[in-house]
């Protein structure tokens, strides 16, 4: 059980990882444009100068939105446990299915750990509705295939 809940611990860390990277990303964004507005003078442009100033407020107001979603984000993954184990898929899950593995968590793409790879994907996304309360041997469609769900951790 110990591997098992080190691999959940690997992609939560990894999910983890994802939302911070981010996070700095936009924060280093943010204050980047912060920093031009604060620097730019007024030009004898006039209108050009008022133009520019607009839209890095606009870029700003963009970046404040997406800060926002990181920050919601980053309190789903709080959400997920990853020392349960159930027969039915839920939030902290790996599941395994004959065609791709899933980590219930976040929509955070793709993840590898010793060369296996999960997609984490959170409960918002269409194939998890599918997947949600389902247990090992069910059988999925989705788009155009239809896989077996052949182990859930």
């Amino acid at each position: 059980m110990k591997s098992k809940f080190e691999l959940k611990k690997q992609l939560f860390n990894q999910c983890s990882d994802f939302i911070e990277h981010r996070l700095l990303a936009i924060k280093n964004t943010i204050t980047d444009i912060q920093e031009s507005l604060d620097s730019e003078t007024k030009s004898s442009a006039g209108d050009k100068h008022e133009t520019g100033r607009a839209m890095l407020q606009l870029e700003r107001e963009k970046l404040g939105q997406q800060l926002a979603e990181i920050q919601k984000l980053k309190q789903e993954l709080l959400k997920v446990n990853i020392e349960t184990v159930s027969k039915k898929i839920f939030l902290g899950s790996l599941v395994y299915t004959s065609k791709h593995n899933y980590f219930m968590a976040i929509s955070a793409g793709e993840l590898t750990y010793k060369s296996e790879k999960f997609y984490a994907i959170s409960f918002s996304t269409p194939i998890a509705k599918v997947l949600l309360t389902k247990e090992v041997g069910d059988h999925i469609e989705f788009g155009n295939s239809t896989f077996a769900i052949t182990k859930i951790v």
